[in-house]
């Protein structure tokens, strides 16, 4: 297994398919590990397949939640900077990871129920609301919330980063970017990992390296100078 994926401490040492299971999830990839596999070594396997959404939709599951919901704050930073408007949901929703609390949970709940329709960060605070499986605090924790919520806005937030990405060579960097913040919070870090850089343009490579190999040799025969030998 790559050391890309190991000593994720967060993750409590459960097979990865009871993440999935326990908030209504499947991969879209099929896996060739064993059953009781962990989630190191499921990732490891979909990474060496390609199946990047799959890796979100698997840390999404696996993460605590508020651990979960952070990342969540993260991908919503991303999307605020990208041109969306300020949001009170994305704010409500770091207050809570900053400071868990009754209090918070409340104003997250809040900013959820009165956001403006273009507030792109309102899965931030409802996923707070939630967090703990139940609609709220007070008398809405007498009902269960709809399985998977946390998991469910984390997801989602990540993918509205994908939706900012408008050069194409930036698309699989800000993929691998995206799943190395949730590894990076999965092992006690904050996820504040460097902004993706493009790929290389192969066009632009080979004339790069056409460049730097100078050019071809001439291998043309020339015309003979007058009362001179071809050369």
């Amino acid at each position: 297994m790559s050391d890309r994926f190991a000593n994720l401490r967060k993750v409590p040492k459960h097979p990865a398919r009871r993440f999935l299971a326990a908030v209504n999830a499947r991969l879209d990839t099929a896996v060739e590990a064993p059953a009781a596999a962990s989630v190191s070594d499921v990732l490891d396997e979909l990474s060496g397949k390609g199946a990047h959404v799959d890796m979100l939709r698997l840390l999404a599951a696996a993460l605590p939640a508020r651990e979960a919901i952070w990342w969540s704050c993260l991908a919503g930073q991303d999307v605020v900077a990208a041109g969306a408007p300020p949001s009170a949901c994305l704010a409500a929703a770091e207050a809570w990871v900053f400071k868990p609390s009754d209090e918070t949970r409340a104003a997250a709940r809040t900013a959820a129920e009165t956001a403006e329709t273009e507030d792109e960060c309102a899965l931030c605070a409802t996923a707070v609301a939630m967090h703990d499986g139940k609609l709220g605090g007070g008398d809405l924790a007498q009902h269960a919330a709809p399985p998977g919520m946390v998991a469910n806005a984390a997801l989602a937030m990540n993918v509205k980063v994908l939706g900012t990405v408008e050069e194409p060579l930036l698309f699989v960097p800000t993929l691998e970017m995206l799943i190395d913040r949730a590894l990076d919070i999965a092992r006690g870090g904050n996820g504040k990992i460097a902004a993706a850089e493009p790929l290389p343009d192969p066009q632009e490579a080979a004339l790069a390296e056409a460049r730097a190999a100078g050019p071809p040799p001439d291998d043309t025969p020339r015309r003979p100078r007058p009362g001179g030998p071809a050369q």
